[in-house]
């Protein structure tokens, strides 16, 4: 099986990010830094005569590296009880493979796919990340499939998620059970 971390942070090594890294060290996977990519927002043309048309950004080919992979890790810090803007702008785009005649089985393979969750927030995460989770939860499930695992971990500071031990735990935990899963 083979790993994509989404990575939705805006900061370079951020505690999200440090989480995600320590919960996949040693793993196989393919990192992709939404960041390091030109993601515009969707411009909705569900019900005109055209369709979605092509917006000249980066979106296709991240889809496209993101499709290729069996286990999706989606690492996001929380902002404002859900997910970040580049993250957001990146599921939103979801609504144009749906129709894409270039992915035509998109909605069975995203629901074949195991999904799983590291966010970190500094204000009560494991309540105000909730959320964030169950938003994931109902994508995964549009899709026919669900979110196979999360992890909310608490850090604001830079490096404050090391001094986290549930959340390390946890992301132990997650490298144990995607290294016994074939990677």
């Amino acid at each position: 099986m083979s790993i994509a971390v989404i990575y939705g942070g805006a900061r370079q090594n951020g505690n999200t990010e440090q989480l995600t890294e320590y919960a996949i060290e040693g793993l196989q996977s393919e990192k992709i830094y939404l960041r390091d990519y030109h993601i515009l927002p969707i411009d909705d043309q569900r019900h005109s005569e055209r369709g979605f048309q092509d917006l000249g950004d980066d979106y296709n080919s991240v889809i496209k590296r993101v499709m290729a992979h069996d286990v999706l890790i989606f690492a996001t810090p929380i902002y404002w009880y859900t997910m970040s803007g580049l993250m957001k702008n990146f599921v939103d785009r979801w609504t144009e493979t749906l129709r894409d005649s270039e992915f035509p089985q998109f909605r069975q393979e995203m629901g074949s796919k195991k999904a799983f969750l590291i966010a970190v927030g500094g204000d009560e995460p494991h309540i105000k990340g909730l959320p964030l989770v169950l938003s994931f939860q109902h994508i995964m499930g549009y899709f026919g499939g669900k979110l196979d695992g999360y992890i909310l971990g608490k850090g604001s500071k830079p490096g404050e998620i090391l001094h986290d031990n549930a959340a390390l735990t946890a992301a132990e935990q997650l490298r144990k059970k995607l290294s016994q899963n074939g990677n």
